[in-house]
């Protein structure tokens, strides 16, 4: 059994997605009937408008509910084009995307702009408007009659029969699964589960977060827009109570029960959906409830859906017939980072030029709080410049107005000549700012590796294009990406653990990883908050040594840290801060004696202090 599993791991992933693709296609011909035909059909047609669903919110985490309008914008475009201009399928298919990406983009803006349940709500309310919409265009609708006449679909002039009506949908069903694997596996996917996990992060990595959720949404939009197309030829009649709040909630409900975090998650909650209860001549009276029961099941006991269940039933499997891990894993993630890889006790960096961090009277105020209160100071390349003081003493407040996250109140931020203050935290990222965060985040399921490379994202970016394409500049910077994060996953001593899971490793080695993402971005300035916290001895030893080997490489280092002896240790400079104020600065030697410094800081009271 063991030599089984062995085997079916070299098989690529892609292949038995492909070989269920293709079985969906020559379906026809394997003896189905017509009336299992045409719930396939629907069963692809629900699995597209849900795509688009699970795109925005199972990877990018904007829950948004406006593909029914989407849908319903590519069905009744379809059906009044096809009546009145031209009738071919394909033509048809690609106008009706178009159009529901730039409802989509119409419609996200306001919400997205708002953020959070904002975009739900925008949603929802368009979901609720379509059925009036439709009665007010009458004229091209057919109100609440519904749009009647649309006639047979025909491909490059020539009619299709039903058969090849549904070769036509589960082939462009097939493709568009195709398109979002090959998106959501490659950096922009990578990119999205970070936007999910926290749009600080991801700011924090040079990502646009408004351009990044606007364009999850506007993807979405598109495999609805497509759904609608062929919706409109499968009755050859469109009635406005489809595309109601019924239909949002049974999108959720496949979304939620397949899998919002899995690329054919939406085809088996469309599967289902279809073959259970929209079978039923009854379920209409009971809609509501039976979603209801749906979501609270899938929500609550099935973490990301069958899809999530059926990953998970196949790691339990390989654990129990393959125990050994494979060489690039590790073996144990728990292992000390530095014994498995060799990590010497000076790790030896590229050179990486810094810039000078230029801070003058910064002030930062919350309602009646003085944050900070006109601190300068100024941080050099190829120096660590610690950053202490008591809790409340304003320390993480500075980083965060550096990155971008707060805006001042006066004083200005430069990095070497460029002027930063008041700058977005993406622009302050590209300028060369990189940070590290008292709690280490990373999206669930990501390996090291990818949790590493999406630091890269910005620095290297590829289009969507040529990453859905796979075309020769997607898979030179797939080996770029590669080499650089093995080479700096080496550096800080975890390159053993290229391929686990990064959320499920221990806070040490999470720590070190931030780092890591932090180097593969080739900050000039890099702030480290907190980055000993939680830490025993040993780690707390391996991380001196890289931080002094990113000093010798050139990069102005600043430290927020509350471990005074690490501090005394690393630091060529240090700045005290107390009540927002600056109120020492100096070498290691004279801090350590400031006698304010061990009143208030370090709450040392000396011989003749009152």
């Amino acid at each position: 059994m063991t030599t089984i599993v062995q085997g079916l791991r070299r098989i690529p992933s892609w292949v038995l997605p492909l070989a269920l693709g293709i079985l969906l296609i020559a379906a026809p011909w394997l003896g189905i009937s017509a009336d299992t035909r045409r719930l396939l059909v629907l069963s692809c047609i629900l699995a597209l408008v849900t795509s688009g669903l699970s795109l925005s919110f199972g990877y990018a985490g904007e829950l948004a509910l406006g593909q029914t309008a989407m849908y319903a914008t590519g069905a009744y475009l379809t059906g009044y084009l096809a009546m009145h201009w031209v009738n071919d399928l394909l033509l048809l298919v690609v106008v009706s995307a178009v159009a529901a990406l730039v409802v989509g983009m119409i419609s996200g803006i306001p919400g997205l702009r708002l953020g959070g349940w904002s975009l739900a709500m925008t949603s929802f309310f368009l979901v609720l408007l379509v059925p009036q919409i439709i009665d007010l265009l009458e004229k091209y609708t057919g109100g609440a009659v519904g749009l009647v006449g649309i006639p047979q679909p025909k491909l490059f002039g020539q009619p299709l029969s039903t058969v090849t009506f549904y070769v036509v949908v589960a082939v462009i069903t097939v493709v568009w699964f195709t398109v979002m694997r090959n998106l959501v596996t490659s950096r922009h996917g990578i990119a999205f589960q970070v936007l999910r996990q926290s749009p600080v992060l991801a700011s924090s990595l040079g990502i646009s977060v408004f351009r990044l959720k606007l364009t999850a949404y506007a993807l979405g939009a598109i495999p609805a827009g497509i759904a609608g197309a062929l919706f409109a030829y499968v009755d050859k009649y469109l009635s406005p109570s489809t595309f109601g709040f019924t239909m949002a909630v049974t999108v959720l409900a496949a979304a939620i029960l397949g899998g919002a975090k899995s690329v054919y998650g939406a085809l088996i909650g469309a599967l289902i959906m279809q073959y259970g209860p929209l079978r039923s001549t009854d379920f209409a009276q009971y809609a509501q409830v039976i979603y209801g029961v749906f979501l609270i099941v899938a929500g609550t006991l099935v973490a990301n859906g069958l899809a999530g269940l059926a990953n998970r039933a196949i790691k339990l499997l390989k654990a129990r017939w393959d125990p050994q891990q494979p060489a690039s894993a590790g073996g144990d993630p728990d292992q000390s980072a530095g014994e498995s890889s060799g990590l010497t006790k000076r790790p030896v960096l590229p050179q990486l030029p810094g810039d000078r961090l230029q801070i003058e009277g910064l002030a930062k105020r919350f309602g009646g709080l003085q944050a900070l209160g006109g601190v300068s100071l100024t941080a050099e390349p190829g120096q660590i410049t610690a950053l202490i003081g008591p809790n409340g003493s304003g320390k993480t407040t500075l980083l965060n107005m550096v990155c971008g996250y707060y805006r001042t109140d006066d004083g200005t931020i430069h990095i070497g000549d460029t002027d930063i203050t008041g700058a977005k935290t993406h622009q302050v990222a590209r300028a060369g700012v990189a940070r590290t965060f008292q709690t280490p985040l990373f999206p669930e399921d990501i390996s090291v590796h990818e949790a590493v490379a999406a630091g890269m994202y910005t620095p290297r970016y590829v289009g969507m294009l040529s990453s859905i394409l796979r075309l020769p500049r997607y898979w030179r910077t797939v080996r770029a990406d590669r080499a650089e994060t093995t080479a700096v996953l080496r550096l800080v001593g975890v390159d053993h653990l290229a391929d686990a899971e990064a959320a499920s490793l221990p806070l040490g080695t999470r720590r070190l990883l931030e780092v890591a993402r932090a180097l593969v971005c080739r900050p000039k300035v890099l702030l480290l908050d907190e980055v000993a916290s939680g830490l025993d001895e040993d780690e707390i030893e391996r991380l001196a040594e890289l931080i002094r080997a990113i000093r010798a490489a050139g990069t102005t280092v600043v430290l927020v840290e509350h471990n005074f002896k690490l501090v005394l240790e690393l630091a060529d400079t240090i700045r005290v801060l107390a009540q927002g104020e600056l109120i020492a600065s100096g070498t290691p030697a004279e801090i350590e004696n400031h006698p304010r410094v061990l009143s208030d800081y370090l709450g040392v009271r000396q011989e003749g202090m009152q």
